[in-house]
């Protein structure tokens, strides 16, 4: 695909969250929940590059712990509700704020790290003065 244009960073982003392929935008990224495929089935991209590590996670987690405390200490502040009620409020919460948007993060870091040729960090090999 040499005659065609890099796309833009949102383009790229728009790509992840719709968990296409970061180049054509058209190939599905996943095999499975979070398995991805080998390649893209139309462009033929190799996802062997593919490198997210504990990123997407970290952001979730982060921002699911964000709105899970600040959601329960003011339920606790304002009702007082039973221990309970409280685990039966914020257990599906948090479910829902980490696993339902995982494939989503992921696959935008998949493609920021395409877009922005993102590789291993490689030490400078230099010669003794």
């Amino acid at each position: 695909m040499p005659d065609e244009t890099l796309p833009t960073v949102t383009q790229s982003a728009m790509r992840g969250l719709a968990c296409k392929c970061p180049r054509c935008g058209k190939g599905k990224l996943y095999a499975g929940f979070l398995s991805l495929r080998p390649r893209c089935e139309s462009c033929g991209l190799d996802y062997a590059f593919i490198d997210t590590g504990d990123g997407p996670a970290i952001f979730l987690i982060m921002i699911a712990g964000a709105i899970v405390v600040g959601s329960a200490l003011i339920v606790e502040v304002k009702y007082q509700p039973p221990f309970w009620l409280h685990a039966a409020l914020w257990l599906p919460l948090v479910l829902a704020t980490t696993l339902l948007p995982m494939r989503s993060m992921k696959s935008l870091l998949i493609a920021l790290q395409f877009h922005h040729k993102a590789a291993p960090g490689q030490l400078i090999d230099r010669e003794p003065k």
